[in-house]
């Protein structure tokens, strides 16, 4: 059977689904005759491949196709595991297992890279947000569940992992080998830029990260910052908790964020007092690669008139997912509750748009005397700190925090 072929049925397959629950949905307040015609429907498409196709197909392929099809039509983030798959995903969840690095969410049917742990070997090789992963290990990921995946590029430490890209800044796929490492991850940078304003870049936002935040912006009070800058350019580790804890030493009361979801009621999370650490005016930096954790701060903060937000759109990631355990022993690991902005809009649907709009420049691609790109040079091993010089989205909101009132 062609790959076209297979995905024509695998397409056909999830739009059917898709209308099934769509229906199922609507049809709380519809007549159910619809949903049965629905169904008949889908069995009678099913039955036609299974006697009419050319050849025998693979069913099971097809189903699995069609479940993480509709999964990915209502949330990127979401994945449908069998037993045996889920079996694996409980026995890693908490294990801190040797990996490559990588931050997945599902687009187009692929795997595409969200962001990277920093200094991981994705990091390294290069990795940035819109890559596309067409395969691990030789397996294509078109209906690969994404929970799935994650437990792929896990490994031991020192063990080789063979992916197939295709780059945002190089479009012809290729083939890329990282070796897997245990992955830590690096402290905030935190330094005065002239005119007495504090620079934070958080590149991560995990507790340990809010903890180092905390001190660094303690520090450069100290030492005389009217103002502070926070970069959560490319920050796309942490969760929401982190996002909140982050906030909270901004705000010192009303409400940092709230979520809710069908079966959740809605649930304000509210600031403590005694965690807020500072007053100085405040921009944030957040960019396409801002998500989860970052994303939960950077709203709060702008909500809260903490902060102003300068940059670009943010990725759209943060939600409460769970595991919900299916009869057959598998599991769909859902979001079950979205956080909100002040006014209503799901950040996991809209992301986080900055007030003030600042695109960041393309990066230069080198290409050979034909006019097409030349491979993805690697980058050093040793982490790099941003360049700030000619930096316009810093300049910017330095611009912006020279007319706010100290």
């Amino acid at each position: 059977m062609t790959s076209r072929i297979k995905y024509g049925i695998v397409s056909a397959s999830t739009c059917l689904v898709v209308m099934l629950m769509v229906g199922a949905v609507l049809g709380r307040g519809a007549d159910q005759s619809d949903n049965y015609k629905q169904l008949t429907v889908f069995s009678d498409v099913v039955a036609r491949i299974k006697s009419d196709y050319v050849e025998e197909p693979d069913m099971k392929s097809v189903t699995l196709g069609a479940l993480n099809g509709l999964l990915e039509a209502i949330d990127p983030f979401a994945s449908y595991l069998n037993a045996d798959q889920y079996k694996d995903y409980l026995a890693s969840k908490d294990s801190k297992r040797p990996d490559v690095g990588l931050i997945l969410s599902k687009k187009f049917g692929y795997m595409s890279v969200v962001g990277t742990v920093p200094d991981s070997p994705a990091a390294k090789a290069g990795f940035t947000m819109g890559d596309i992963i067409e395969s691990i290990k030789g397996i294509s990921t078109r209906d690969m569940p994404l929970a799935y995946a994650g437990l792929l590029l896990q490994g031991a430490a020192g063990s080789e992992l063979e992916l197939g890209v295709v780059r945002v800044r190089h479009p012809e796929p290729e083939t890329v080998k990282l070796t897997r490492a245990a992955l830590v991850v690096p402290t905030i940078d935190a330094r005065m830029l002239p005119g007495q304003v504090g620079y934070v870049d958080v590149n991560a936002l995990t507790a340990v990260q809010v903890k180092q935040a905390a001190d660094a912006i303690q520090k450069l009070q100290k030492e005389g910052a009217q103002k502070l800058v926070v970069d959560f350019r490319d920050c796309a580790l942490g969760t929401p908790d982190d996002g909140i804890a982050f906030a909270n030493l901004f705000v010192n009361k009303g409400r940092l964020i709230y979520y809710k979801g069908q079966r959740v009621p809605e649930q304000d999370i509210n600031a403590d007092a005694s965690k807020a650490i500072t007053t100085l005016p405040t921009a944030v930096l957040i960019n396409h690669g801002t998500a989860d954790a970052a994303e939960v701060a950077a709203s709060a903060l702008n909500d809260n008139k903490r902060a102003q937000l300068v940059g670009e759109r943010t990725y759209g990631d943060a939600a409460v997912r769970r595991a919900i355990t299916m009869e057959d022993g598998g599991a769909i690991i859902l979001s079950v509750a979205k956080y909100y902005t002040a006014d209503g809009k799901a950040i996991q649907d809209a992301g986080v748009t900055p007030a003030t709009v600042v695109a960041e420049p393309e990066p230069q691609v080198d290409v050979d005397e034909n006019g097409e790109p030349l491979p993805t040079a690697q980058p050093p091993e040793q982490p790099q700190k941003k360049k700030l010089e000619d930096d316009p989205v810093l300049k910017k909101a330095i611009e912006i925090l020279g007319t706010s009132r100290a």
